[in-house]
């Protein structure tokens, strides 16, 4: 046994630009491994030590050949009730041992230990002998506890059921697999291509695997954003362990040295991307991970929505996988903490939305939406309310927790309130008064009624309706983002009838927000005098191409999950099926250009790894409704009910919900 000592002083980050990774020795791993740390004096010194073995290198994997080619479908086995959210209704407890006990009327027991091996079980679970083997439930018999006899004779029958049922679940098991179709076999195979490994270990995908592309950049690494869709995938196949093994190494990264000319941002800032590189360290060849935290990107625009997406992701992991055991962590708490500080953090802004600069999010060039851009708000919403899950229970996490709250109530109503776009708002900004200085003025942020496009007039349908793209004094961004507004529906960030519009507002201008290939980034395109003067005559952000009214693939899973939740799923399906005849016909391109994406776009990158992971995703979801909904979150009346000014005895500012006209609860 080696121990590894490291002692740091968070406010001085540690100096060293990149992690080396031993064969022999695993810093990142959890290899008999144990972490404490201490804090000194009140001061935010922290100690690690490390106990490694150094016979074992870090994150031991499944073989992942099986990934894409076996029959085995973990989740299929289970049953449909099963579920750890109570987001969704069903209220689930964990024990220490991380065991699923079930208390919303279902009849079975499951205990993670008894996943790992061939165990079975006769058990008396509210009046039923239940007969369970590798954990599960396969079949039941009403008996009487007190008539032994009777429930001798029956275990027999029962063990017949079970191999019946176990025949059956073979069966179902391969009539899925009967039912992949060569685009999703050809899909998973360049889903295992596009791998990256470290230490002999899956760590995440890039971005593309364009063999043909003779100028990489950065798409031959590692993007936090970009391996979303990725990640899901793997979870919904039941291949947890390079999830994971991403979550634990991008957190590693998050307290490396990050600097622009001698400056350095906030502590918790989620790198962009990373980089597997070999480096000869004392004359030997080793692998060492490069992060970029926006130092080495165009623009330098730091990547506001890693963390946020990070986040998301390891709820989701807990959910789909079970393993609970990772968030609580004390390094990955620590993690969590340090993104919800930096996000949290007090500022000058009047508004609970959060403050960003141009390019900070899926949107990474100069577009014009710098300030309160939806997207950037929507995944806020959704990191806090998974935060707010995830956060350990203890004396510390008070304060953290009631911030969590008050910023989730204030953003919900500052969202829905004054974002959201239908006819009837837009007539009442079409007769907005300006100029006007009082508490209770209508026209809040000054809006001026000239600035309503002539185009939106007649785009949005009576039924119909949307998020603004942005808000700030004096300025509404009336683009259509479509990520904003589909994460706005998987977060319940929006009503339940905003939520609906939405969908009815993309039904409704379906050629113009999906035409030949789904789905469109943003729309209209900014074109003439707009496309100069907001992108600086950006050459790759020509008008209908890229990210100004460009069409990507990738958002197809985002959109499969909305639908899911708002069950309008044929508007999934209808989607997927344009995408699934194109896309392996035009090598799976990260983007598509003009007005109905008819052409592959112009500088886009083929066998973009997002593209086919997003088109992976969805088909997952539609066959697993009930892990869908898991990433999903339902409307919390809670969040809606709190209230900062009800702990104000000042009566100097009156409360704005009092007076909201669009506020809508249920």
């Amino acid at each position: 046994m080696i121990t590894n000592n490291l002692v740091c002083n968070c406010t001085m980050k540690p100096s060293p630009k990149i992690l080396m990774g031993y064969k022999n020795s695993s810093f990142l791993a959890r290899c008999h491994h144990t972490l404490t740390m201490s804090m000194f004096n009140n001061s935010t010194t922290c100690g690690l030590n490390l106990h490694l073995n150094t016979m074992q290198c870090p994150f031991h994997v499944r073989e992942f050949g099986r990934i894409m080619h076996g029959s085995q479908q973990v989740f299929g086995l289970l049953p449909s009730s099963f579920g750890q959210s109570n987001s969704i209704g069903l209220s689930a407890t964990r024990s220490t041992k991380r065991g699923v006990s079930a208390t919303a009327g279902i009849d079975f027991k499951f205990k993670s230990r008894d996943f790992s091996s061939s165990v079975e079980t006769y058990e008396n679970i509210n009046g039923k002998m239940v007969y369970v083997k590798d954990g599960m439930n396969v079949a039941e018999e009403r008996v009487d506890n007190d008539e032994d006899s009777v429930a001798g004779e029956e275990v027999s029958g029962l063990e017949a059921d079970a191999e019946n049922k176990n025949s059956e679940n073979v069966q179902e098991g391969e009539k899925v697999e009967e039912e992949e179709t060569e685009v999703e076999k050809e899909a998973w195979k360049l889903l295992q291509e596009a791998l990256v490994t470290y230490c002999d270990n899956p760590v995440g995908t890039v971005a593309a695997n364009d063999s043909e592309d003779q100028q990489a950049l950065n798409y031959d690494q590692v993007f936090i954003r970009d391996f979303i869709p990725s990640a899901l995938a793997f979870l919904l196949k039941g291949e947890n362990e390079i999830v994971k093994n991403f979550l634990l190494h991008t957190l590693q990264l998050q307290s490396w040295e990050k600097t622009v000319d001698c400056y350095s941002p906030g502590q918790g800032l989620m790198p962009a991307s990373f980089k597997v590189k070999i480096m000869k360290v004392e004359g030997k060849s080793e692998e060492v991970l490069d992060p970029d935290f926006g130092e080495s990107a165009i623009g330098r625009v730091a990547p506001v929505d890693s963390g946020l997406w990070w986040i998301i992701l390891l709820q989701a992991y807990g959910k789909i996988s079970g393993d609970y055991g990772l968030q609580e962590r004390l390094d990955v708490q620590t993690g969590l903490k340090m993104i919800l500080n930096l996000c949290l953090t007090d500022g000058f802004d009047m508004f609970p939305s959060l403050l960003v600069t141009d390019g900070s999010c899926m949107i990474d060039r100069r577009m014009g939406i710098h300030g309160h851009p939806l997207e950037i708000q929507a995944l806020f919403y959704s990191a806090l309310r998974s935060a707010r899950e995830m956060v350990a229970a203890d004396e510390n996490s008070k304060n953290l927790v009631g911030e969590i709250n008050n910023r989730l109530s204030a953003l919900s109503f500052h969202i829905r309130e004054y974002y959201w776009m239908d006819v009837q708002k837009m007539n009442e900004i079409y007769r907005y008064k300006t100029e006007e200085y009082s508490l209770d003025a209508t026209n809040k942020f000054n809006i001026y009624p000239d600035q309503i496009p002539l185009w939106l007039i007649d785009w949005v349908p009576k039924n119909g309706g949307y998020l603004l793209g942005n808000l700030q004094p004096a300025h509404m961004d009336f683009r259509f983002f479509m990520l904003g507004n589909l994460w706005s529906i998987v977060s319940s960030l929006g009503t339940p009838k905003q939520n609906d519009a939405i969908l009815n507002l993309i039904e409704a201008n379906w050629d113009d927000l999906v035409g030949e290939m789904p789905l469109k980034i943003c729309y209209p395109a900014l074109e003439h005098h707009e496309w100069r003067i907001i992108t600086g005559s950006d050459p790759k952000n020509t008008p209908w191409s890229y990210h100004n009214g460009g069409s990507w693939p990738t958002l197809l899973w985002q959109f499969t999950l909305a639908c899911m939740k708002m069950n309008r799923t044929e508007l999934a399906e209808k989607a997927i099926a344009l995408a699934e005849k194109r896309l392996p016909r035009d090598s799976w391109p990260e983007y598509y250009d003009t007005r109905t994406a008819k052409f592959i776009g112009k500088q886009a990158r083929l066998y973009q790894t997002w593209t086919l992971a997003g088109f992976l995703a969805s088909k997952m979801l539609l066959k697993n409704p009930n892990l869908a909904s898991l990433l999903c979150w339902d409307e919390d009346f809670e969040i809606l009910e709190n209230c900062i000014c009800l702990l104000h005895k000042s009566g100097r500012a009156k409360c704005s919900r009092v007076a909201a006209k669009y506020q809508i609860l249920v």
